[in-house]
C-alpha cells in the first residue's frame, strides 16, 4: 500500500507542493481547502498530468477531512500570505485561529500522522500546531531551515559560478529576520566558504538569505514564495517517508538543546520515519550563540502575543 500525504491548503504553496509530490511519486495525495471546487480542480489537473510523467499516484481534492484519513505525513500550508508591507507578526492572530481549526481535523482523523508546518509565522503556527495537537515533539516539524538553507546555497552557487550540488550551509534559529545563517560550517566541495569569499561578500549573501521572502513578495507585489517553500517540505517529507536518516536544518520544539527550552527554533535535525530521531548539537562560537539566543527571544516575542 502506498503511503499518504494530506496538504491541507491548495493555494500556491499548497498546490505547488502536490504537484512536487506526485512528480516524485513519493504518496497518494489529497489536496484540502475550505474553497469549493479550487481543491478538486487543481488535483483533477494534477492527476491528469501523470499518464505524461509516468507517475502512479492519486491526487484527490477535497473539503471533507475524513478523505484525509490515516495519512503519513500532514504538510500544512493553510493561512493568508504575506502581502507587501506585512510583517510576519501581522499574520499571526489570524494564522492562529486558521492552524488550530486545521490541527484539531487533522489530529481526529489521522492521530498518527507527522505534522509538517509551513504556514507563517513559521516558528509560532509550528508551536501552536504542537500544542493543539498534543502530539510528541519528534512528530510536529517546521518547515524553515531548509528553505532558508537552499536560498543561502543558491546564492553562493551563483556568487562563485558553481553547482548548487557542491554547496552545502545551514541557517539555523527562527524564519524571518532573526534567522542565523552560519557561514563557517558552510562549504563548497568541502572547502569552508571563508577561504572562498572576502568577508563583505559573504555578509552580503547572508543579508540577502534574511531578506530571501521579503525579496520575492516586492517583485511578486501580490504574492509570496511558493516554489522553494514547497521543494523544501517535500525534501523534508521523502527523509520521513523514505526513512532516510537525513539531517536537514528544520525548526523543532527544543527541551533544553542549545540552552533553549520550549520554543520551536531551527537546529540541524535527523529525520527519518519517527518524524524529528535526533537534534544534532553543533558547538556555536559566542557569537553564534548569542545570535541563535536573540532569533529565540523574537520566536518567544510572537509565541506570547498568542498566549502560549
Amino acid at each position: 500500500m502506498r503511503k499518504k500525504v494530506t496538504v491541507v491548503g491548495a493555494g500556491n504553496v499548497g498546490a505547488t507542493t502536490a504537484h512536487w509530490l506526485a512528480a516524485a511519486e513519493l504518496a497518494d495525495v489529497v489536496l484540502i481547502d475550505i474553497l469549493e471546487g479550487v481543491p478538486q480542480g487543481k488535483s483533477l489537473d494534477l492527476l491528469e498530468a501523470m499518464p505524461v510523467v509516468r507517475r502512479d499516484v492519486q491526487v484527490l481534492g477535497t473539503g471533507n477531512y475524513e478523505d484525509t484519513s490515516g495519512s503519513d505525513v500532514v504538510i500544512i500550508t493553510a493561512g493568508v500570505p504575506r502581502k507587501p508591507g506585512m510583517s510576519r507578526d501581522d499574520l499571526l492572530n489570524i494564522n492562529y485561529k486558521i492552524m488550530s481549526d486545521v490541527v484539531g481535523k487533522v489530529v481526529r482523523h489521522s492521530p498518527h500522522s507527522i505534522l509538517i508546518v509551513v504556514s507563517n509565522p513559521l516558528d509560532a503556527m509550528a508551536q501552536a500546531a504542537f500544542q493543539q495537537s498534543g502530539f510528541p515533539r519528534q512528530r510536529v516539524i517546521g518547515m524553515a531551515g531548509v528553505l532558508d538553507s537552499a536560498r543561502f546555497r543558491a546564492f553562493i552557487a551563483q556568487e562563485l559560478n558553481v553547482s548548487v550540488e557542491n554547496v552545502t550551509a545551514f541557517v539555523l534559529g527562527g524564519h524571518g529576520d532573526t534567522m542565523v545563517p552560519l557561514p563557517r560550517l558552510s562549504t563548497v566541495a568541502g572547502i569552508p566558504l571563508p577561504e572562498l569569499l572576502p568577508a563583505e561578500s559573504i555578509e552580503r549573501l547572508v543579508q540577502r538569505t534574511r531578506d530571501g521572502g521579503a525579496e520575492i513578495v516586492k517583485l511578486l507585489k501580490t504574492g509570496s514564495a511558493y516554489y522553494a517553500p514547497s521543494a523544501a517540505a517535500v525534501e523534508m517529507t521523502e527523509a520521513i517517508l523514505k526513512d532516510k536518516k537525513k539531517i536537514l536544518p528544520c525548526a523543532a520544539y527544543l527541551d533544553g538543546e542549545y540552552g533553549i527550552k520550549g520554543l520551536f527554533v531551527g537546529v540541524p535535525c535527523k529525520l527519518g520515519a519517527g518524524g524529528i530521531e535526533d537534534i544534532i548539537q553543533i558547538k556555536l562560537q559566542p557569537a553564534e550563540q548569542a545570535a541563535l539566543e536573540r532569533s529565540a527571544a523574537a520566536v518567544k516575542e510572537l509565541v506570547a502575543v498568542i498566549g502560549m
